[in-house]
């Protein structure tokens, strides 16, 4: 049986910038997408923690070192420059595999840099 479980956090992440003409994802600094094993074109959950909106769209890989977090697409409505985000993804995880599960939580500054990894919630 296989079951779904929270892979990646990147925890409270500012938004950069938010662009309606575009066709669609979320840029996001490649360190950062680094650090949470989250792929470009991967699935990802964005909870807004500013105006409280949660959506669905995939992660691209923006420029490293740069802090960007650009929501683009439809989903711009639902994110401003300057709120805070949670982005998540998951997977899907057999019993054998949840033997050695931990998810990758990523924590950052003001500036979306990275400054603690976790692999454990506790």
């Amino acid at each position: 049986m296989q079951r779904t479980f929270l892979k990646a956090k990147l925890h409270r992440v500012t938004t950069t910038a938010s662009e309606l003409a575009y066709e669609g994802s979320c840029a996001i600094d490649g360190i950062l997408l680094d650090a949470a094993g989250i792929s470009a074109f991967e699935q990802i959950q964005i909870y807004n923690i500013t105006n409280g909106n949660r959506f669905t769209t995939y992660a691209i890989r923006g420029k490293e070192n740069t802090g960007v977090i650009c929501v683009n697409g439809a989903a711009a409505h639902k994110a401003a420059t300057g709120d805070l985000l949670i982005i998540a993804a998951y997977a899907s995880y057999n019993e054998q595999e949840l033997k050695n599960y931990a998810p990758s939580l990523c924590y950052v500054d003001e500036h979306n840099v990275l400054i603690k990894k976790s692999l454990s919630i506790s």
